[in-house]
This record gives structure tokens, sequence and C-alpha cells, in this order.
């Protein structure tokens, strides 16, 4: 076990703060506005009903026996509704660490392997997933804020380390060290320099 899972699966000293207040601070903050307007953006957000509903899922766990058979159907119903409406997968087996962000939703899966730090951001059309057979087979462990950019994909038992950047549609299936910025290359090439040029009359009027 590494420092970040190790850290995750600690117990939370009394007093400080939960990982759901940390997500819903953290989601209040990156929303502007009025103080009724940012409530109302953070109440209709998609990425907000997943982490609550990821989080009453991991407090649901660590109830007694009896209680999780009534609380245990509420969460895989609510947890259904998330998938269905808003496409965001994030089983409550995950190690999800405080202020978790979510920008936007849609395509969004996340394997129940899968450790991600504190104060990390996920983007649209993302996959932290299973890759490898055996020993090496696993899902990326991924240090403190850290910002997954729409269309990656991440796989296998692979660490992703602090204040991590990984770019729009960048595959990584490698080692990732701390302070890096991971991108897709080369992100285009120009095929003209015609542009989006409007036709003159001349060029548009038919031969014959």
């Amino acid at each position: 076990m590494n420092a970040h899972s190790s850290a995750l699966t600690a117990k939370r000293p009394p007093g400080a703060e939960s990982p759901l207040r940390a997500d819903l601070r953290r989601r209040y903050a990156m929303t502007s506005g009025s103080t009724l307007k940012r409530v109302l953006a953070c109440a209709r957000a998609p990425g907000v009903h997943a982490v609550v509903v990821l989080r009453f899922g991991q407090w649901s766990q660590s109830r007694p026996r009896l209680l999780r058979i009534l609380f245990d159907p509420l969460y895989m119903i609510l947890d259904f509704f998330v998938q269905a409406l808003w496409g965001i997968e994030i089983p409550r087996g995950a190690k999800v660490g405080p202020g978790l962000y979510i920008g936007h939703h849609g395509g969004i899966t996340v394997s129940s392997l899968a450790i991600i730090g504190r104060d990390c951001n996920l983007s649209q059309n993302i996959t932290i997933g299973v890759s490898g057979a055996g020993p090496k087979r696993g899902a990326p462990t991924i240090g403190d804020n850290v910002y997954i950019a729409p269309g990656a994909r991440l796989f296998g038992r692979i660490s992703i380390g602090d204040n991590v950047k990984i770019g729009a549609n960048a595959v990584i299936y490698r080692d990732l060290p701390d302070n890096a910025i991971a991108v897709l290359d080369p992100g285009f090439k120009i095929i003209s320099y015609a542009g989006n040029q409007p036709v003159s009359p001349a060029e548009a009027q038919p031969e014959g």
C-alpha cells in the first residue's frame, strides 16, 4: 500500500472535514455568482449528485449489517440513476479523497480498484480503468491535485503523482511523476491553409 492509499484508508481524525463537505465546498468555490445562484447551481449539477451518491454509498458500507440492509438498496437505486441520467460511474469501492470535482457529466468511468487523491478534477468522457493480468492486473493510483482533461484514458497498475495535468484524449499507461503535464502528441495537424473562405459568385457559377 502506497502513501496515497494508506492516507485514504486511514480513519478520519475527530473534527476533520468530511469528504462530502470538502467535495461540496470545492464545487461551491468554483461556481460564480451570488450566494443563491451558487447554491442552486451546485444543487442541480450532475457532478454534485454523483459525489453525494458516492459518499452515501461509502458511508453505508461502514454501517452495521442491519442498517446496510436498509441503506444498500437505496444506494444501488441512486447509483443506477446517476449512471443512467448523467453517465457517471464511480463505484463506492473506489478510494476517492476529499475535494473531488466533476465539472461536466457524460462518459465518466472509474474502476472500483482505482485510488484517487485529494482535490482532483475529473472531466467528461474519461476512463480510469483496469488493465493487465495476474499480479500485474490493477487500476491507476492517482495523487493529489490532479486534473484529467476530457477524453483522457488511464489504464493499469500505474502511479500518477501529485499536481499532474493530463491533457485531452491522452492515453496514459505508464507512471507519471509529480508535477508532470502529459498531452496527446501531436495534438492536431494542419492539412490546409484555405480556411472557411466564402466562394465568389464567379466561382459559384456552374460551367456550360
